[in-house]
């Protein structure tokens, strides 16, 4: 269970920008799908701990990550939670295996080679990883980039799974392919997804429900079948000058 209660005011110069977000939802798989300067990516850096709101508070299956009442904000290293970003945040200098293992390491210092915990190895080998375990980022596909920033998510266990326009980056038959293999995926591991996207063919496969946003609010949820039909019938939102999410 999902449980959302958040507002922030954000400055840039003159002009504010206000988040005020509230859902609560059962789902496995919820999409927030909206236009660029909506606030999605602002609500899930809030979920992940990257962005502490005003107000409100935060649950993830009744365990309280944000509480402004009860002043409790975990850091994110506390939190659990896999966040797969738009660009995959794969360190360049570091390699695949350096990268995947990473949110496993200990301390100050970078993952040796050729030590990667078991929890990381079994997503390798899931993710078809091998061959390229010393390979640098730059070295890659874009789908490869992608598995191995999936990879470096999963290991750490994590209780709840941030997707932001994780397909965004690939052209249209990696795309495609990506896709399904994030549907597959999401089958088998059965961890509680929350994903960003402006694509309804991204909501179609990867979502069992949707909220969408509009200028920092849910305006309402719907089953992705619809979501189409409710596009063609609403009318169209100028783009929030700030351009934040």
């Amino acid at each position: 269970m999902i449980n959302i209660s958040i507002k922030r005011l954000v400055y840039s110069g003159p002009r504010t920008f206000q988040l005020d977000v509230e859902l609560n939802s059962q789902s496995r798989r919820i999409a927030l799908f909206g236009p660029s300067g909506s606030g999605k990516t602002l609500t899930v850096q809030a979920i992940a701990g990257l962005m502490r709101p005003d107000s409100g508070c935060i649950k993830i299956n009744d365990i309280t990550l944000y509480d402004e009442q009860q002043n409790i904000f975990l850091p994110p290293q506390q939190r659990r939670l896999g966040y797969l970003r738009q660009d995959y945040g794969l360190f360049p200098h570091l390699t695949v295996e350096q990268n995947i293992g990473f949110g496993l390491s200990k301390g100050w210092f970078n993952p040796r080679r050729n030590s990667l915990p078991d929890a990381a190895r079994h997503w390798v080998d899931a993710f078809e990883l091998q061959g390229i375990l010393q390979s640098y980022p730059r070295e890659i596909s874009g789908g490869q980039q992608q598995r191995t920033a999936l990879a470096r998510t999963l290991a750490v266990q994590p209780r709840l799974l941030l997707l932001d326009e994780p397909l965004s980056a690939l052209d249209a038959g990696l795309r495609h392919k990506m896709r399904e293999e994030l549907a597959t995926l999401q089958a088998k591991i059965q961890i509680p997804t929350i994903l960003i996207t402006h694509d309804p063919d991204d909501v179609l496969v990867l979502a069992d429900e949707v909220h969408r946003m509009s200028e920092g609010r849910i305006m309402g949820a719907c089953h992705p079948s619809d979501l189409r039909e409710l596009q063609s019938s609403t009318p169209s939102i100028t783009l929030d000058a700030l351009k934040m999410a």
